[in-house]
């Protein structure tokens, strides 16, 4: 069925390149210094994950940094997992060497506690948390924008470490690429085949335009240390799309999104096997159905902004975690998100001291999960229901900005109603100076997260994760303060960020090991409520753009995270308590630097620090006792050239060409066997891999 479908994509684009628009005009040269400032660091960029309505980025009231696609591409990005780790603060890990779950963290938190949303909505469930990182192709991506902490009330008390918010692509002109890149992952020959098509026509009026993606990507697995276990999962996901939008009227859009996703992931020995016959098998296949709705309206000589919207995503999900030869691994899931809400946008000439922007919102989501383990006579069904209401206003010119904002969830776990207040203050000195002070509170539900619905497989033994009966809800408070500096030494641009963030955490989940099995026999992990934790550090960012030619940026975060008081993690009382958070480095940062070498042809230098951090290692074939392991630091370094060959005058094939973590620094002491800690795995996520690759674009 996908092949037709890519078929029929490559005929839109062939039509788009027929009508690609042939008096296109050139954008003009900055007039001024600062104004070249502006443009080279995005600083005019409209974003929206702040207060959900547009505004220039230097005029944000919060720390909003922004991925564009394009930089996506430069760091031959497949997926999202693979290109969040290119800004400050942010991180992603694998988890398991079975089936290779991901999660990111936002300043030293666990993944939980940020919020991922799609074009602004919170579509993101605990099932698709624990694989969806991979599950969203990088070439749907127009934009990631991230931002730290919970600094606006409009998009959820859960977002304590940040959020995340992944703006899809617009169709904005007539064109089209199809592009295939080949990895060599390690030395054994484990392969990571990725081909991606996008094509965009817009209508010569520019009142409907439709914008279609596909990706197709099989990768091998792979087994870094030779015993017939993966370290890395075998992967097949097939993704097509299409985002569409039709002007109504001259004040009203219609904007319509729909893809599906086919994933079928498998790690563990024998993977050609059915698991079931495998000594470890952890096997989970994935059929999503994603769509969003949304019609704005500008009434009032478009000054005020009405938003309508609904958006759902549905996931069946067949799964076989087990180890021996076990009959009785496989599971079934279902799971459903549906959001719907309207908001409101008003500006203000005048409010009480200056001009302002009234933002004011309902919306109602739904999530119904049903994990079923028939043979382990599992069965957990979850319904939530969350009622949301929010007010906030800003005011705000070019020099100062206030916010102050609060958001009322009625969550159907919880009794009470809770309120969740935010204020922000924004400082702008002169445009090339922005200071910003931050304040939000978040909780989190007592109910299933994502790493709940993964089944980890140690010393041969299902391990699952249950709910203490008295757990309750876990709040937060977080205060942020932000420096952005812009300046210009001779040619050279310069950009320098300096952040500090506290969150004090109170009830905060944690995790311990029960004595002895359930009555199915599975080890188990209980989620209480430890006595709190405390996350402080600073993010620092530099860019300098030395010419057009060549530029340079790099991000470090420098953290602690700690419980207050050491929580205890093992079954085993000889073993200590912990007061340090697990996974959680103290310093971890990433850079990235492009020079082209002549016109057309480029390199591209990134990088990834990875410091040392603590982690658990449990009973199994590594070790005897369970032991909280004190990891080495990675640098993670990789190089890409790409050419690009103009064959006609609106026709270009790029080739590329690189090598990924150069220095192959790679865990060394992974477990073995049918008994190793699968979770047991941290640092860099691929060994040294080398890369090639050729697109098309018109």
């Amino acid at each position: 069925m996908y092949k037709r479908i890519y078929v029929a994509a490559v005929a839109v684009a062939i039509a788009a390149s027929a009508h690609a628009d042939k008096n296109a005009v050139p954008s003009s040269p900055a007039e001024s210094e600062l104004d070249s400032l502006m443009d080279v660091f995005m600083l005019d960029q409209v974003v929206v994950t702040s207060s959900k309505s547009e505004v220039k980025r230097r005029e944000s009231p919060s720390l909003v940094n922004v991925m564009t696609g394009k930089l996506l591409t430069t760091v031959g990005a497949c997926s999202l997992a693979d290109g969040l780790d290119f800004q400050p603060g942010v991180r992603v890990e694998n988890d398991c060497q079975n089936c290779g779950f991901t999660q990111v963290r936002i300043n030293g938190l666990d993944g939980h506690y940020s919020q991922i949303l799609m074009n602004s909505r919170p579509v993101f469930s605990a099932l698709t948390g624990v694989y969806g990182l991979e599950q969203i192709p990088a070439n749907m991506i127009d934009r990631i924008e991230v931002m730290r902490g919970g600094g606006s009330a409009l998009f959820g008390s859960s977002a304590i470490g940040g959020t995340i918010n992944i703006i899809t692509k617009d169709p904005r002109e007539n064109s089209a690429k199809i592009s295939h890149t080949l990895t060599s992952i390690g030395p054994s020959g484990s392969l990571d085949n990725n081909t991606t098509l996008n094509a965009s026509v817009v209508t010569d009026n520019d009142k409907a335009g439709i914008f279609i993606y596909g990706q197709s990507r099989y990768r091998d697995g792979y087994d870094h240390n030779g015993d017939g276990f993966t370290e890395i999962a075998q992967l097949k996901t097939q993704t097509l799309g299409a985002r569409t939008f039709l002007r109504t009227t001259e004040d009203s859009r219609l904007s319509v999104e729909y893809h599906n996703t086919h994933e079928y992931r498998r790690g563990g020995d024998q993977l050609d096997e059915p698991p079931h016959l495998a000594m470890i098998a952890e096997q989970v296949e994935h059929n999503i159905h994603a769509a969003e709705v949304t019609y704005d309206i500008w009434p009032r000589d478009r000054r005020d902004h009405v938003s309508v919207f609904s958006a759902m995503q549905a996931t069946k999900r067949k799964s076989y975690y087990g180890s021996d030869m076990d009959p009785d691994a496989y599971g079934r899931t279902s799971d459903l998100v549906v959001t719907a809400g309207t908001q409101w946008t008003h500006p203000i000439t005048h409010f009480l001291f200056m001009p302002s922007e009234l933002v004011a919102g309902l919306e109602y989501s739904y999530n119904r999960l049903h994990d079923v383990t028939i043979g382990y006579g599992h069965d957990l069904l979850q319904n939530v229901n969350i009622f949301s209401g929010y007010l906030q206003n800003e005011w705000r010119n070019e020099k100062w900005g206030f916010l102050v904002g609060a958001r009322l969830d009625k969550h159907s776990l919880i009794k009470n109603p809770i309120v969740s207040p935010r204020a922000n203050i924004r400082f702008n000195p002169s445009r090339s100076a922005n200071f910003r002070l931050s304040y939000s509170t978040g909780f989190r539900s007592p109910q299933a997260y994502d790493e709940d619905l993964h089944i980890a497989i140690v010393g041969g033994e299902r391990v699952v994760t249950v709910l203490a009966p008295d757990l309750k809800q876990e709040s937060s408070q977080s205060f942020s303060a932000s420096a952005d500096f812009y300046h210009t030494f001779g040619n050279v641009q310069t950009n320098l960020l300096i952040e500090g963030f506290f969150t004090d955490l109170r009830d905060v989940f944690a995790l311990r090991q029960l004595d002895g099995t359930d009555a199915q026999g599975n080890a188990v992990l209980e989620r209480y409520n430890g006595s709190g934790a405390r996350v402080f550090g600073l993010n620092l960012e530099a860019k300098a753009f030395f010419s057009s030619h060549f530029d340079v940026q790099a991000g470090v975060t420098l953290q602690r995270s700690r419980y207050k008081k050491p929580e205890v993690w093992s079954d085993n009382p000889d073993v200590p308590a912990e007061k340090r958070m697990f996974r959680t480095p103290d310093v971890y940062g990433y850079f990235t630097a492009n020079w082209e070498i002549l016109p057309k042809f480029r390199a591209i230098f990134t990088g990834t620090l990875t410091g040392p951090m603590t982690v658990q290692h449990l009973v199994g074939s590594g070790t005897d006792v369970d032991l909280a392991v004190r990891t080495e630091s990675f640098f993670d370094a990789s190089v890409k050239l790409a050419y690009c060959f103009k064959i006609f005058k609106k026709v270009d094939i790029d080739v590329t060409a690189g090598v990924s973590n150069i220095f192959n620094s790679y865990q060394r002491d992974f477990d073995t066997g049918s008994l190793r800690d699968s979770g047991y795995m941290y640092g860099p996520a691929l060994p040294r891999c080398l890369t090639c690759g050729v697109s098309l674009s018109i």
